[in-house]
C-alpha cells in the first residue's frame, strides 16, 4: 500500500465499521489492508473483544477502519461489553462493511444483524469472504440471496487470506467517502497503542497453543515495559489471566513448557512491533469468573464508557 498524502482538496478520509458474525475474517481482512499485524488471528470465535482502529493512508484518501467483536449472543458481561462495542459503531461511521464467510450458510446471526441494519442510514457494503473455498456458482447463489434480504450499496466477493479483489473493495471504499482531513499522520497504522498490542499477541499464541482446552477466559495484563539500561533491550513482563486453577496448569504446562513456548513465539511478533530486541517474561494468576466482575473487566482495559 502506499503511504504518502496530498493537500489538494479532493482528499477524502472517513471511518469504515467491520461488523459480522464471529470467525468471518475480519482480523485478516484488516492486517491485509494495514498491511502488517494489528489485530490477532485464531480459529476461534469471539477472538477481537477491543474496538481495534486500523489507518490506511493512501496519496488521495485515509480510511479508519474499526475492527469490531464478532456479533454474538452474550453469555456475560465482557459478552455484553463486547456487543455493545460491536453496535454502537454502526452509527458513527461512514460505511459498514458487512463480512460474511462464502463457505457459511445463511442463518439467524445474519438475520440478527440485518435487524440492526434497519435502525441506520448509514451505507452498508456486503463483503463475502473465503471465496477461495467455495465453487463460482454457489457464489452467485450466495450473492443472490443477500440481494434478497437487504438494499446494499454494493457487494463485493474477497479472499482477505489470499487478497483477492482486496484492491477492488478499496477503491470502492475510497468512491463512497465523503471529502475530509488527514485524522492520522501519514505513518501511523493503529489508533492503540503499543501496550495494548502486545498483549493481545501474547493472547494471540496461548489461544493457538491450547487449542480447545482454554476458551475465552484468558486476558492479559502488561505488568512493565522498559528498556534495560544502555543495551537494546526492552524489557516486557506480563501476567496471563484466567479463571480456573485447573487453566493456570494448562497455561503453565508440564515443567513449564508450555508457557515457555507462548512466551517464545510472542517474543517474535513484539520484537517485530518494537524493533528491537525483546526479554519477555510471563506470569500466569487465577482471577475467577472475572469476566462477570466489572472491576476486572476494567482492569483489564475493558472499559465500557470509552464506547
Amino acid at each position: 500500500m502506499v503511504n504518502n498524502t496530498s493537500s489538494g482538496t479532493d482528499y477524502k478520509s472517513g471511518f469504515i465499521s467491520i461488523i459480522g458474525r464471529p470467525n468471518v475474517g475480519k482480523s485478516t481482512f484488516l492486517n491485509r489492508v494495514i498491511g502488517q499485524k494489528i489485530a490477532i488471528m485464531s480459529d476461534k470465535p469471539q477472538t477481537t473483544r477491543n474496538k481495534i482502529q486500523g489507518v490506511l493512508t493512501l496519496s488521495d484518501a485515509q480510511m479508519v477502519f474499526i475492527d469490531t467483536p464478532g456479533i454474538h449472543k452474550p453469555k456475560h458481561k465482557l459478552g455484553d461489553f463486547m456487543m455493545k462495542v460491536a453496535q454502537n459503531t454502526l452509527k458513527e461511521v461512514d460505511l459498514v462493511l458487512f463480512m460474511v464467510n462464502a463457505e457459511e450458510g445463511f442463518g439467524r446471526g445474519e438475520e440478527f444483524i440485518l435487524e440492526k441494519f434497519q435502525t441506520i442510514d448509514t451505507p452498508v457494503f456486503l463483503v463475502i469472504n473465503k471465496i477461495d473455498q467455495v465453487h463460482p456458482d454457489e457464489l452467485l447463489q450466495i450473492i443472490e440471496l443477500y440481494k434478497e434480504k437487504y438494499a446494499f450499496q454494493e457487494i463485493v466477493p474477497i479472499s482477505a487470506l489470499e487478497g483477492n479483489n482486496v484492491e477492488r473493495l478499496l477503491e470502492q471504499i475510497k468512491a463512497i467517502l465523503p471529502e475530509g482531513p488527514q485524522y492520522y499522520p501519514a505513518d501511523q497504522v493503529t489508533d492503540h497503542p503499543e501496550r495494548f498490542i502486545i498483549t493481545e499477541l501474547i493472547r494471540e499464541k496461548a489461544l493457538h497453543l491450547t487449542r480447545e482446552e482454554i476458551p475465552h477466559s484468558l486476558a492479559v495484563v502488561l505488568d512493565k515495559m522498559e528498556r534495560q539500561g544502555n543495551k537494546d533491550i526492552i524489557h516486557v513482563m506480563a501476567t496471563i489471566i484466567v479463571e480456573r486453577d485447573s487453566q493456570k496448569g494448562i497455561i503453565i504446562g508440564k515443567q513449564g513448557s508450555m508457557l515457555k513456548e507462548i512466551g517464545k513465539r510472542a517474543r517474535v511478533d513484539i520484537e517485530n512491533l518494537l524493533g528491537s530486541k525483546v526479554f519477555l517474561e510471563l506470569w500466569v494468576k487465577v482471577q475467577k469468573d472475572w469476566r462477570n466482575r466489572m472491576s476486572q473487566l476494567r482492569e483489564y482495559g475493558f472499559n465500557e464508557n470509552e464506547y
